[in-house]
């Protein structure tokens, strides 16, 4: 009776842990969704519609995803929220948007790829980078879990078309402490923090 007893306790417990997993995986596997539907609809569209409220991602559903910050780089979330974290973790919430606007602009232009994903890892087949952080040869795992907390809600707004693009529709960028030479083929349109801005030439500057 006692073994019986041990037993159903054990396959109790493991239940109860089971359906904990399952309650922490809905919300991360909804947002997940929810970002590929609209990554899908923000591709090469520079004047997609916003999101509709029920295809929104909740904050709740955001945090999900990623809370330990060490999540493999495979959604669109992830990809942009790691992104905004180490390209820009240092310059508040506005550069960090920033950064955040330059990958959304790019993926609505049809010269950059179809995937968060993919235009934050442009370039490492050849070791050239569009994001610097991405060719670093350090690990991409989270280190300051408040800025990257930030950096996750940015992501979110971003996919949702709820942010506000404070670089007037930028694709490039640069620390203020360099001037690469691809810079005097781009329009300058703003200096954020320790960033400077760049649209495309034959792109309309967007309202700031």
């Amino acid at each position: 009776m006692r073994t019986i007893l041990v037993g159903a306790v054990a396959m109790l417990v493991a239940g109860s842990l089971m359906d904990v997993a399952l309650a922490e995986e809905a919300p991360a596997a909804k947002a997940e969704e929810k970002a590929a539907v609209l990554e899908e609809k923000l591709a090469d569209q520079p004047l997609a519609e916003p999101a509709k409220p029920a295809e929104r991602i909740t904050p709740a559903e955001a945090e999900a995803v990623d809370p330990g910050g060490d999540k493999p780089l495979d959604d669109a979330l992830t990809c942009l929220a790691r992104t905004i974290y180490w390209e820009a973790k240092g310059e508040g919430q506005k550069g960090m948007s920033a950064v955040a606007a330059v990958v959304m602009n790019r993926l609505a232009d049809p010269d950059y790829p179809k995937t968060v994903c993919q235009v934050v890892t442009q370039g490492r087949e050849t070791a050239s980078c569009q994001f610097s952080w991405w060719c670093d040869g350090r690990p991409d795992d989270v280190e300051e879990p408040e800025p990257y907390a930030l950096a996750v809600e940015i992501a979110r707004k971003a996919l949702n078309q709820q942010l506000q693009d404070p670089t007037g529709g930028a694709v490039n960028f640069h620390t203020t402490a360099l001037h690469p030479d691809w810079a005097d083929e781009f329009v300058r349109t703003a200096t954020i923090g320790g960033h400077v801005f760049y649209r495309s030439p034959h792109a309309t500057a967007t309202a700031q």
